[in-house]
Parts: structure tokens; sequence; C-alpha cells
């Protein structure tokens, strides 16, 4: 029998560790060779680790969550003789198997309460009785229960004909304060522990790393789009089999291409280092997408450049992507602005945070119809609010106007976003 020590493997970008976020795996496992053993992530990627050859998993050497040094030692596998190249062990405690992402731990610390909250001997011991039975006791019982606070109806009699007597009163009142809960509902003691890993981990270091560095300023404006519905309505009505279907997103980004186009500051990164903010040329607006891991954002670059069904169908493709897990890191990177929405519950009013480096997010709140006057008579309108917040180091609460007022036009006369120029 050999040894075979499989490491993390160099996994590009210039990338000196990874975390690990899965193990397919568990000490004991027999493995064919390419079985995915685990999975480690960078940045946002994540990538998997085959296996490259036939063994015997004898030792995992990270839990979930570790980061893991490139060249370090991952795995071990007893293999047959000739099964791969054997590599000296690495000289490294070994690491307990972690359980899978989703499994959850009691802390070693927490111990066992006090007092076991179990039933009585007798069965059912406890429940109430049914509704309008009155419990059979001696006045001196019911007193001793009512200064006690407790409800004899939950109180088992072991009497003649069910009667409570003091014993029975006394065993209930040792199961402590938790014995008077409601039929059905018991207390949970139990502390569960979810380490925060993979790309929940990122999201959570890239909301602090916002909040730490940016002091955002949020605007809210009300916008009528019964117009751009209408037209969206038509245009997708009329299109053709292999153009995808029209959602509002498209539209905003085409606005927010026009509004950048005037300011171009908002489109660009804060270096608060250097002290400089970078104005990019080119509109890469990221779309902030809800998957079953966390909150991601795909890219669509070069907005400035795509026609309203190019980046309606980008959107589609990138957000499914993300979704499914296949999105590749330059996907997923490199925004200049971006948008965030919850659809149908966007709820009236948000305060999106800032994707940092970027300078400005556009928040989009869902869409109700609602009476609006229009000096003669009030009239249903679509509306919708948008939600946008600005990194206020750099840009002022008037420039924020001027961009939200600019959408707000774009977006209430729909013709604008097809005019040049």
């Amino acid at each position: 029998m050999a040894e075979k020590v499989i490491k993390l493997p160099d996994v590009g970008e210039g990338v000196a560790e990874a975390e690990l976020v899965e193990w397919h795996v568990k000490v004991g496992d027999l493995v064919r060779e390419d079985t995915v053993l685990g999975a480690v992530m960078t940045d946002k990627a994540t990538v998997e680790i085959p296996s490259p050859v036939e063994g015997k998993v004898t030792w995992l050497g990270a839990g979930i969550g570790d980061m893991v040094a490139v060249g370090s030692a991952l795995v071990r596998l007893e293999t047959a003789d000739g099964g791969g190249e054997a590599e000296t062990p690495v000289a490294a405690p070994p690491v307990a198997a972690s359980p899978p992402p989703a499994a959850t731990k009691k802390p070693e610390h927490e111990k066992a309460p006090a007092v076991t909250m179990t039933p009585f001997h007798w069965s059912g011991g406890g429940a109430p009785r049914p509704e309008g039975e009155k419990p059979v006791a001696s006045p001196a019982v019911r007193l001793r229960a009512r200064e006690a606070g407790v409800d004899l109806r939950r109180v088992h009699g072991t009497g003649p004909a069910g009667r409570i007597t003091h014993d029975d009163l006394s065993a209930f009142i040792a199961q402590g304060p938790g014995a008077a809960v409601a039929v059905g509902r018991k207390p949970k003691t139990n502390v569960d522990e979810v380490k925060v890993v993979g790309l929940r981990r990122r999201i959570a270091e890239k909301m602090a790393l916002a909040h730490a560095h940016i002091p955002p300023i949020t605007y809210v404006e009300e916008v009528d789009v019964t117009a751009l519905e209408d037209l969206r309505t038509n245009l997708n009505k009329k299109k053709r089999d292999d153009q995808p279907k029209l959602t509002l997103l498209p539209f905003l980004v085409r606005a927010i291409v026009n509004a950048v186009a005037a300011q171009p500051g908002l489109n660009g990164h804060y270096d608060d280092e250097a002290g400089v903010v970078r104005q990019h040329g080119g509109v890469h607006v990221g779309i902030a997408t809800q998957t079953s891991g966390g909150l991601m954002v795909p890219v669509v670059r070069h907005a400035e450049a795509r026609d309203l069904w190019d980046c309606a169908g980008e959107i589609t493709r990138l957000s499914a992507a993300a979704r499914d897990g296949t999105a590749t890191r330059e996907e997923l990177t490199g925004s200049t602005i971006t948008i965030t929405s919850l659809g149908p519950l966007g709820g009236i009013v948000t305060t999106p945070i800032i994707n940092y480096p970027e300078v400005a997010i556009v928040g989009v709140n869902k869409m109700m119809v609602r009476p609006m006057w229009n000096g003669a008579a009030f009239v249903p309108k679509k509306m919708m609010n948008l939600s946008s917040s600005f990194d206020h180091r750099v840009v002022d609460g008037y420039e924020a106007a001027v961009f939200v007022q600019r959408l707000k036009e774009l977006l209430e006369t729909p013709a604008l976003l097809f005019m040049e120029g």
C-alpha cells in the first residue's frame, strides 16, 4: 500500500490561499479517480478539487471555513501499490473531518440543563383537560395552586376520579416555570452555531468593508412608469421568438447609461487611499442577484454598446449563471455601478448598500397602481419608487438628486431612451 497526499493546487489569478467551503467525502470513504473531494472558494469563484487516483480517505487537512494555503496538504489517500506517486506526508496534526456546510453542532461549552423537562410517569401527564371540564381538587389544593400561579387544568390527578392531590401539584411545580406553558408548546433551550463560510462570508466581508469606508446618502424618488409599462408590454407582444422577454431592468440600464454620460463621476470607483475617483468610460452594470448561496452581482459589461434586446438577453444569461453556480470570476467582477431589485418584494423604500468601491447604487422598489391627481381628477397610475445610495465623500446631495431626476425623466418619457446624443 502507498499514501497519496493531495495538495491544494494553484487556482490561478495570483491567489495564495483559498477558503474550504465543501467536503464531499469523509475519512474512510473509498473514492475513484476524478471523484470530487471538496471545493474551495477564491473571491466569488468556487473551484472543485478532484482526486487524481483511486484510494481510501485517511485524513482531511482542513475544516469548513478554514483558509488553506496553495500547496498545503488537503487530503491523504491510501492507495494500492502503483496507484499514484507517494508523497511524504506534510507534518501537521490531523484535523477532524468537518460536517457538511448545512450541518450544525452545539457549542462545546454548552451544558445540559440542570432539570430535564420530562413528562410525568403517568401517560399524558400535564396535558390540559378538555374544554369545559373542571379539575377535581380540594379547596386547599386550589388555594395552593392559585398562590403558585398554576392552572389546575394542566395538572394530572392520581386520586379517585382523577382528583388532584397535594403530591400531584408538588410534582407539577417541580417541573419548573415551563410546566405552565400552553399545550403543545415547549421551551426550546438549544443554541445552534452555524459557521459563516463561503459566499456568505464573502458577502459579510464586503458589507463590513462598505459600511466601514462609505458614508452613504440615500435619495428616494417616485416614478410614474405607466408609459414605460405600456411600451414594455407592446414590445413583448411583438418580439421575435429568438428575442428575450423584456423586464424593467434593461430599460433602467439604458436610463443609467444615459444619465452617467452627463455625470461620469457616478460611473466609477473611489480609491480612498490614493484619493482619486477613477471614472470609467465603459458602463459595466452590476445586477444584484439572489441565489441559493447568497447575493451575487454578475456584471453586464459595456452596457453603453448594447441595445435593449441584447441587454435583456445578457441579464437573463448572467442571472441564470449566477443561480446555477456557473458564473465565472470575470462575470462577477468589474462593475462600475449597480442595480438592486427585489421585484414584488421590493417594499416602498430601501436603503441599498453601495457595492464597494463603487460610488452609486440604484435600488428598485415594487410597482403599485395608485390614484394620482392630474389637475382635474384622480387617475390610476403605475408608480414605483427608486431608492438610490451614493458615496457622500465624493457625491454631493445635489449631484445625487440631479442623477435620480434624470432617471425619473427618462423612465417617465421612455421615448427619450432611444434618442441618440
